[in-house]
């Protein structure tokens, strides 16, 4: 018998027509929500200020990106850079460092500076994940401690939207484990002072992060959904070898337990924090 399937190909060629010229498409035009799975083009996620637009899922936010939902770039004196260096000889580091200035445009994972919130004016200190984690090495301590002394000199509030799950930075050390007592002191000279302390936890905040200044925030406030704590729930569950609670380590979890005083969304954001700057001034 005849095959008559014998010698075909498995898939038909399609050829383009003389004179059409194939048509590259952008990419990263849409983001997939972690949470619902929606995709959703990236344009409305950023006019929706990185929110799903079904399910109201956070995205996690660059810190230019949150700078710019806060206060004008105009208005923000921003501090002196200061640029990291390599005490212990960590191999790599300094490649680690650069690679990260280059992604994001920053010197190390904080910004820091002098601003208006709502006219209101302040301190504002945003800590960066997309820079190696938000971890703290010595220039972010630095950079939160010369924030509290000018607050401190001047008089005027602290607002720290704090998003580094990388606590301590591992490669300096206990010259990075430092900054934990550092920063935590800096924040109760401005706190004898009389002076307001806003602490916004934003997802994630986690280890020496958390540990240090952002948990000593005279009002403290986290985003929906946030995972807020010393240590991930994975690593609590595998040490403790115990059952957590659902919805161990959120925001919502916190807030049930007193941890924190407001789950504020994104879009009530500025809002909130303007009023509270304004009935403290």
């Amino acid at each position: 018998m005849l095959n008559v399937f014998k010698g075909r190909p498995k898939y038909a060629t399609v050829r383009p027509q003389e004179g059409s010229e194939r048509k590259d498409f952008p990419d990263n035009l849409w983001t997939r929500c972690d949470s619902c799975g929606r995709m959703i083009f990236n344009k409305e996620l950023e006019k929706n200020a990185f929110l799903c637009l079904d399910c109201g899922h956070h995205f996690r936010l660059t810190g230019r990106k949150r700078l710019a939902m806060l206060t004008e770039e105009k208005d923000f004196e921003a501090l002196p850079p200061l640029l990291a260096v390599n005490p212990l000889a960590f191999p790599g580091y300094p490649e680690k460092i650069r690679q990260a200035q280059e992604q994001t445009g920053l010197d190390d994972a904080a910004i820091m500076g002098k601003t208006a919130v709502k006219g209101s004016p302040c301190i504002l200190g945003i800590i960066d994940f997309s820079f190696i984690g938000g971890s703290m090495g010595s220039v972010v301590g630095e950079q939160l401690v010369r924030g509290f002394e000018r607050a401190l000199k001047e008089r005027l509030p602290v607002v720290i939207f704090s998003g580094g799950g990388g606590g301590a930075r591992m490669h300096e050390g206990i010259f990075s484990l430092m900054q934990m007592a550092k920063t935590a002191q800096a924040v109760g000279r401005h706190s004898r002072a009389g002076l307001l302390f806003i602490s916004v936890l934003t997802h994630p905040t986690m280890g020496g992060v958390y540990a240090s200044f952002a948990s000593l925030g005279d009002v403290i406030l986290a985003e929906p959904g946030a995972l807020i704590g010393f240590a991930g729930p994975r690593i609590v569950q595998e040490t403790t070898r115990q059952e957590l609670p659902t919805g161990f380590q959120t925001a919502e979890y916190a807030l049930a337990h007193g941890m924190i005083d407001a789950i504020v969304p994104r879009s009530k954001m500025v809002d909130y924090v303007g009023r509270l700057l304004l009935w403290h001034r």
